[in-house]
C-alpha cells in the first residue's frame, strides 16, 4: 500500500497502470515502482510527453513481433530439415540446430525468463514459469546430449517451436483483444483536436481543445463535431448524439440547451459557452466508466485466480513425476500408453528412457499453462462493457455484470422512468373563492408553488404570473407546501394556506374533503390530484398528469416473460398508483403507493428479506438510497449526479427498452464468462493426461495451448454480434 494514492487503473493490453494521487499528496514514483517490483513485476515511470515519446519509439525487442519473426524463421528451417529432409539424427545437423535455437532461447525466451524470475522472487509462479521450464527442459537436455555425444534425436526444434508458438499465441491474443476495445477507441477519436473560439469582439481563432477554459465562447459550424461540452447561447440546430446515447434520432438544440463533446452538428450555426472541460465532459466520464469496467474483476474471477495459484506448482509436480516415471519405469509407462492407443491415436515416444523423460515432462509443462483461465473473465467483461457502451448503456464494473445475471425482481420508481417525468396541470376545479387579498385560485397556487423545485409544484407554478406576497413559506417533504399570507393590518398573523396531497390536508388542517367526481375521474386516469386550502377551507383541486411512456407496458411484459417479478414504487396515493398499474400491466399487489422518498430503501429491503434479488430503476436525487440498497442500481437518462454515482448501470438513452436489454446483455456476458471458465478447466483437465503418456508432443502442446487462448477470446468476441430479442 502506497500512501497518497487515490486510484489505480491497470491496462493489461498496453502493460500500463495509471496512478491518480489524492489532492495535496506528493507523487512518489519510486514507491510505486518498488511496490510493483515486490509483487513480481517490473515497472518504470513515464508521464506526459515522455509517455507519448515512448509510444513513438520502435524497438526490435518490443512486443511479440520480434519473437514471432525470429522464432518462426528458425522453427521453419529446423522443421524442414527434420520433417522433409530427415536430417534430425545427423551430427552436423545437431550443431546447426544448436546454433539456430540458441538465439531463440536467449532472446525470444528472455521475456518468459524475466517473468518467471520476477514471480519466483515474490514466491509465486505463473504461465511464464511453465513456458520457461518446458522450453529449458527440451533445450538443456539437447545441449547436454550434443556435448556428451549422445546418439539419436535431440529436441532443439521442439525448444524453439515451444517459445515461437506461445509467442504467436500472445501476439494473436493481443491483436484480437484490441478488437474488443474498438468501440472505446472510436469514442476517443470522436472529439476534434481544435475548436473555434470567439473573443469579446466576435473575432474567430482556432485553438487546441486542451486550451479551452470554462466560460469560453466557441463556434460550432454545420457539419462539424462539437469540440467540448457547452451551453448554446445563440442559434439553433439538430445534433446527432447517437455516439453517446445509442439513439438514432437527432436532438434539437436551442438557446439554453447543452451540447456534448464528440456529437455531430447536422444543421445550423451554433454559438456556445464552455460548460465542462477535460475529465468533466460527458464523453470523458463515459470513457472512464468503460475503462473501469474493462479493468474490473468479477467475483467469479476469484475461482480462476484461486485455481491458478495452486495450479502451477501442481503441474510442476506432475511434470516431475512424469519424467521420473518414464525414466525409472519406462516399460510400465509405455504399456499404459500402448493400451490407451486403442481408444485414442498413436502416441510418439523418444527412443531412450532419458529422452522420453525430458520429452514428456516438457509437454506436460507447456500444455498446462493456465493462461486461458486468466483470460476467461476479463476478456468477456471487456467485450460486454464495450458492446453495452455502443448501445448507450454504461456498466460500471464486472461486479455489476455479475449481479445483473442474478436479478429476480425489478422495481421501478414511477416518475421519470415509467412516466415521461414532465408533469402538467390537466384540469382545475374551483370550489370556493379565495377571498379578498388572495387573488385568484390560480395566482394563489402559482405563488405558493414557484419557490419549490418539485415537479408537481413546477407544473402548478406555470398557471399564473401574478405574484402574491408570502410571509412564511415551508415545503413539507412528501406532502406539500405551507405558506402564510398577510392580507390586512387587522390580521398581522396572516392566513395559513396549504397546497398538497388531499390526505395531508385532511390530517394537518382538518379540511373536509368534498364528495367530488373530479377526484375519482382524474385519479382513474392515473392523474395525481392535489388540493389548495386556506385555514380549513378547501378552495380548489388540481389534476396533475404525467404521461406514461409509450413502451412501458411492453418493457414490463418483456421482463415478466423472462421470469422476473416487476414492481412499481411511487409517492402517489393508492388510487392513482393502481390506475397507472392497470395501464402498464402491473398486478395490484406489486404496487407500493404513498411511499415517502426516505422510505424507498426500506421497500427494497423488504423485498430482499423475502428472498428477491432486486434491481431498482430510478432517476432522481432522492433515489440514491434505494439505488444503494438494491442488489443492482439502474439510473436512467437525465439522472442526477448522486443517482448516477450510486448506480451500477447508467442508461444514456431515454427509452426504457434499454432496461431489459441491459439486463439480458449482462446475462449473456456472465454466460460467456462461465463458458470460458468451463473450457479452460476442461482443456487442462483433459490435456495433461494426454501429454503424460505421449499423445501430445511439446510442439503440439504449445500449439493447443495457444488455441485454447484463442477459443476463449473468440467466444468473448461473439458478444459483439449479440442482439436483443424482445420475445
Amino acid at each position: 500500500m502506497v500512501r497518497g494514492v487515490d486510484r489505480v487503473q491497470v491496462e493489461l493490453e498496453t502493460s500500463r497502470a495509471v496512478v491518480q494521487w489524492r489532492e495535496g499528496a506528493g507523487a512518489t514514483d519510486s514507491e510505486i515502482v518498488a511496490v510493483v517490483g515486490e509483487a513480481g513485476f517490473r515497472a518504470t515511470s513515464v508521464s506526459g510527453e515522455k509517455s507519448r515519446d515512448r509510444d513513438n519509439q520502435w524497438s526490435p525487442l518490443a512486443g511479440w513481433k520480434f519473437n514471432v519473426a525470429l522464432g518462426s524463421v528458425v522453427t521453419a528451417i529446423l522443421m524442414i530439415a527434420e520433417w522433409i529432409f530427415l536430417r534430425g539424427e545427423e551430427r552436423w545437423y545437431h550443431w546447426c540446430a544448436f546454433a539456430l535455437a540458441l538465439p531463440v532461447q536467449a532472446l525470444c525466451g528472455a521475456r518468459f525468463y524475466r517473468g518467471a524470475w520476477s514471480q519466483l522472487k515474490a514466491g509465486r509462479s505463473n504461465m511464464d514459469t511453465l513456458v520457461a521450464l518446458g522450453s529449458t527442459t527440451a533445450f538443456a537436455y539437447s545441449a547436454w546430449g550434443l556435448f556428451a555425444g549422445l546418439p539419436g534425436h535431440l529436441f532443439f526444434m521442439e525448444s524453439a517451436a515451444i517459445i515461437t508458438l506461445v509467442s504467436v499465441g500472445h501476439w494473436i491474443e493481443a491483436k484480437v483483444s484490441a478488437r474488443a476495445e474498438s468501440s472505446l477507441r472510436a469514442l476517443l477519436n470522436l472529439t476534434p483536436p481544435g475548436a473555434i473560439v470567439l473573443d469579446g469582439a466576435g473575432n474567430q481563432k482556432e485553438v487546441p481543445v486542451a486550451q479551452l477554459r470554462l466560460g469560453d465562447r466557441v463556434l460550432i459550424k454545420p457539419g462539424s463535431r462539437v469540440p467540448i461540452d457547452a451551453e448554446v447561447i445563440e442559434g439553433g440546430s439538430s445534433v446527432d448524439e447517437s455516439m453517446l446515447t445509442g439513439e438514432s434520432m437527432p436532438v434539437d438544440k436551442a438557446k439554453g440547451t447543452l451540447l456534448f463533446a464528440g456529437t455531430f452538428n447536422l444543421g445550423g450555426l451554433l454559438k456556445a459557452r464552455v460548460s465542462a472541460t477535460g475529465e468533466s465532459t460527458a464523453i470523458a466520464q463515459i470513457i472512464a466508466v468503460v475503462q473501469r469496467a474493462q479493468s474490473s474483476r468479477a467475483k467469479i474471477q476469484k475461482l480462476g485466480d484461486q485455481v491458478s495459484a495452486v495450479f502451477v506448482p501442481f503441474v510442476v509436480l506432475i511434470a516431475l513425476g512424469t519424467g521420473l516415471g518414464w525414466f525409472f519405469a519406462p516399460d510400465a509407462a509405455f504399456g499404459i500408453s500402448r493400451w490407451l492407443e486403442g481408444f485414442l491415436w498413436p502416441a510418439h515416444h523418444p527412443s531412450n528412457p532419458l529422452a522420453a523423460a525430458f520429452y514428456h515432462a516438457a509437454a506436460v509443462l507447456i500444455i498446462a499453462c493456465p493462461c486461458a483461465m486468466g483470460l476467461a473473465t476479463p476478456v468477456a467483461i471487456m467485450a460486454g462493457a464495450n458492446i453495452a457502451s455502443e448501445r448507450g448503456i454504461l456498466i460500471r464494473d464486472g461486479v455489476a455484470l455479475e449481479k445483473s445475471g442474478q436479478i429476480t425482481a425489478v422495481v421501478f420508481d414511477k416518475t421519470g422512468t415509467l412516466t415521461q417525468g414532465k408533469v402538467s396541470v390537466a384540469a382545475v376545479s374551483e370550489l370556493q373563492d379565495p377571498g379578498p387579498g388572495l387573488g385568484s385560485l390560480r395566482s394563489l397556487a402559482a405563488s405558493m408553488a414557484s419557490p419549490s423545485t418539485h415537479p408537481l409544484a413546477h407544473a402548478i407554478a406555470g398557471l399564473s404570473n401574478d405574484a402574491i406576497q408570502v410571509l412564511d413559506w415551508e415545503e413539507v417533504r412528501g406532502s406539500g407546501i405551507q405558506a402564510t399570507f398577510a392580507i390586512s393590518e387587522a390580521n398581522p398573523k396572516g392566513l395559513v394556506a396549504r397546497l398538497g396531497s388531499l390526505t395531508w390536508l385532511a390530517e394537518s388542517a382538518e379540511v373536509l374533503l368534498p364528495d367530488s367526481p373530479f377526484v375519482e375521474d382524474w385519479t382513474s386516469k392515473g392523474a395525481t390530484v392535489v388540493g389548495l386550502a386556506v385555514q380549513n377551507r378547501l378552495l380548489g383541486l388540481f389534476a396533475l398528469a404525467d404521461e406514461v411512456k409509450s413502451n412501458a407496458a411492453a418493457v414490463i411484459a418483456s421482463l415478466k416473460r423472462r421470469g422476473r417479478s416487476v414492481y412499481m414504487l411511487t409517492g402517489d396515493n393508492e388510487q392513482t398508483a393502481q390506475s397507472i398499474a392497470r395501464l402498464i400491466g402491473l398486478e395490484s399487489a406489486h404496487v407500493f403507493a404513498g411511499v415517502r422518498p426516505e422510505k424507498k430503501a426500506e421497500v427494497i429491503k423488504q423485498l430482499q428479506e423475502a428472498g428477491q434479488r432486486v434491481a431498482f430503476v430510478g432517476d432522481g436525487i432522492n433515489d440514491a438510497p434505494a439505488l444503494e440498497q438494491s442488489d443492482l442500481g439502474i439510473a436512467v437518462s437525465r439522472a442526477s449526479d448522486v443517482a448516477r454515482e450510486a448506480a451500477d448501470i447508467i442508461l444514456l438513452k431515454s427509452d426504457i427498452q434499454a432496461i431489459p436489454e441491459a439486463i439480458e446483455l449482462a446475462r449473456a456476458t456472465l454466460r460467456t464468462i462461465k463458458q470460458n471458465l468451463f473450457w479452460a478447466f476442461f482443456y487442462n483437465a483433459a490435456a495433461i493426461p494426454l501429454a503424460v503418456f505421449g499423445f501430445l508432443s511439446p510442439i503440439l502442446s504449445a500449439l493447443t495451448m495457444g488455441l485454447s487462448d484463442l477459443i476463449v477470446i473468440g467466444n468473448a468476441l461473439r458478444l459483439r454480434r449479440w442482439k436483443y430479442r424482445n420475445n
